[in-house]
């Protein structure tokens, strides 16, 4: 039986299944509009999401058929994994940020051997040790990834405009940081219990009031642009500070309130987190040696191989942020790279 829950004020949320994860589940916001109800994300691309949130949506007291549109938080399979089904059994507009379209634009055309090539390079440059990097080189069967046909958007999200939702005031705000398009989704409506603040936000993974969210890469394996992720992620908290909602309805776990305040505990794990990479840089490491070191949610030995790979991309989006803010340098000539802090 799905679990659906009335937020109250035209808002209904559905709790979609997330396969061998964690996390759970994906709360699927549906949002009433004078043409009929937008979805807020959609779920994982599997048989069981489906029909939970097809179950949700009856519960709800629509159906996937009646669905307007589908505003997708951020590019990840278990936001916009269905949105394809959406829009095919209603003929839905997808709307997405452009930068995360491009992602998604990339996946759909990118061969897997192209892809597993680029991974390759990245953790070997990275100092991953050669058993670890082994299993990608012969890695080419396409579906290796999760998410690897996303649907097409048809529709950009344009930070700071309304999105067209007649009869709602829903308005973008671009929150880099955990993607390079994601957004959160400011309801500039009274709250339906009259709680103090500057109506809701749909926050979708970049305000989570337990979790904090992962930072990684996101590239272009033809650009070599170096971004600052981590970067990108504390100024976008800073945004959704000012925002003072005064409910923040996030993609997982549950509602709270006092953004501000969580804000600040995040911005406050990250400095501290920086800092400890710090000492850890007293000697030169590379990026994998420095994951080895990191504290994680469980010794290194006990992290599994993709898990891995996403603890390296976030090692290496904090230590772009220590050498862009001068806290760290690369050691010159060395191969793979090494860092050190100043």
């Amino acid at each position: 039986m799905a679990q659906i829950y009335d937020h109250g004020g035209g808002v209904k949320s559905i709790h979609v299944p997330i396969p061998d994860n964690p996390l759970g589940h994906t709360l699927v916001y549906v949002v009433d509009t004078d043409r009929g109800p937008v979805l807020v994300d959609t779920g994982w691309d599997d048989p069981t999401s489906w029909n939970t949130l097809t179950e949700g949506l009856a519960a709800c007291g629509t159906a996937p058929a009646e669905i307007h549109g589908v505003v997708i938080t951020h590019h990840h399979p278990d936001h916009h994994g269905l949105s394809g089904k959406v829009r095919e059994a209603s003929g839905a507009w997808i709307a997405m940020h452009a930068a995360d379209a491009a992602i998604v634009r990339r996946t759909r055309t990118t061969r897997p051997d192209r892809w597993f090539s680029y991974m390759t390079a990245k953790l070997t440059a990275a100092g991953a040790p050669e058993p670890h990097v082994a299993p990608l080189r012969t890695a080419r069967r396409p579906g290796t990834l999760p998410g690897f046909t996303p649907a097409a958007p048809d529709r950009d999200i344009v930070p700071g405009e309304l999105l067209d939702l007649p009869g709602r005031r829903l308005r973008a705000i671009w929150t880099p940081g955990h993607t390079p398009g994601h957004v959160c989704l400011h309801l500039e409506e009274d709250h339906p219990s009259q709680l103090p603040g500057h109506g809701r936000l749909f926050s979708g993974d970049h305000l989570l009031p337990e979790i904090t969210p992962h930072i990684g890469l996101y590239e272009d394996p033809d650009d070599t642009t170096v971004t600052d992720p981590l970067g990108d992620y504390l100024a976008s908290l800073e945004r959704v500070a000012r925002l003072a909602p005064a409910e923040v309805l996030p993609a997982h776990q549950h509602t709270f309130t006092d953004a501000p305040a969580r804000v600040r505990q995040l911005l406050t794990h990250h400095e501290s987190r920086l800092t400890d990479l710090l000492t850890l840089l007293a000697t030169p490491l590379t990026p994998w040696q420095l994951a080895e070191r990191m504290e994680w949610n469980r010794p290194w030995d006990q992290i599994p191989y993709s898990s891995r790979n996403i603890a390296i991309a976030e090692a290496e989006a904090h230590l772009r942020r220590l050498v862009k803010s001068g806290r760290a340098e690369a050691v010159a000539g060395g191969e793979p790279v090494a860092y050190v802090a100043v």
